[in-house]
């Protein structure tokens, strides 16, 4: 398989036009649920304060889930399970490729790995430059990308491919989205890509679409 370069797969994936709506959705997210803790007594008990994150959460769902359903993410999405029946989570269904949302307590260190996590982080082997799965490259799922942020204070949001090997962080991380201007035109430099970048990207959608016909996903 030819060499793809993370950053240009997931910028063909999500495109930076909309990359301001995660900081402006996270923001009204955030801001929304510290009013419900603050305008309901019962979240003020004390270990409601000690699991504000899962409120977090929640209204970053709900705020994903409007954005969507309203076409301003040109996306589809649908809940899935936990390995263990204990919920389900969000994941957001792009042409290729799939994402879910975690808080994190650093930017550059990926979320605890639990079982979702980590077989999406193994979808990844095969599609991108590591040289320690050069002997595996055969399609085993949708490669798995990851909106961060975080944590108890909006400090940052990226938009991630996670490394297959979880110490390993992130074969690319995007610039902190919450220095962006929200809901303006994008002002990131481009990524320079020659037609063999383009080339084999376009070689790994067709395989990626063909594993999906194949696999009825």
């Amino acid at each position: 398989m030819e060499t793809v370069s993370p950053e240009l797969f997931l910028q063909d994936q999500f495109p930076k036009q909309y990359w301001p709506l995660i900081p402006t959705t996270l923001t009204t997210a955030y801001e929304a649920a510290q009013r419900l803790m603050k305008d309901e007594p019962i979240l003020q008990v004390e270990s409601a304060v000690d699991n504000h994150g899962r409120l977090i959460s929640w209204a970053v769902d709900f705020g994903f889930k409007r954005l969507i359903e309203s076409g301003r993410l040109p996306f589809d999405y649908r809940w899935k399970p936990f390995a263990k029946p204990t919920g389900r989570y969000l994941e957001i269904r792009l042409p290729q490729s799939v994402v879910s949302i975690s808080q994190v307590a650093e930017a550059d260190k990926q979320p605890r790995s639990v079982e979702f996590r980590k077989n999406g982080r193994l979808n990844n082997e095969p599609c991108f430059d590591l040289p320690e799965f050069e002997s595996d490259q055969q399609i085993k799922g949708l490669p798995h990308l990851l909106i961060t942020h975080g944590y108890q204070t909006l400090e940052f949001a990226h938009l991630g491919v996670p490394h297959p090997t979880h110490s390993r962080g992130f074969r690319y991380l995007s610039p902190n989205l919450m220095r962006l201007p929200h809901e303006l035109a994008d002002d990131l430099p481009p990524t320079e890509n020659t037609d063999t970048d383009f080339e084999a990207l376009n070689l790994l959608k067709q395989d990626l679409e063909q594993w999906r016909r194949d696999n009825d996903v």
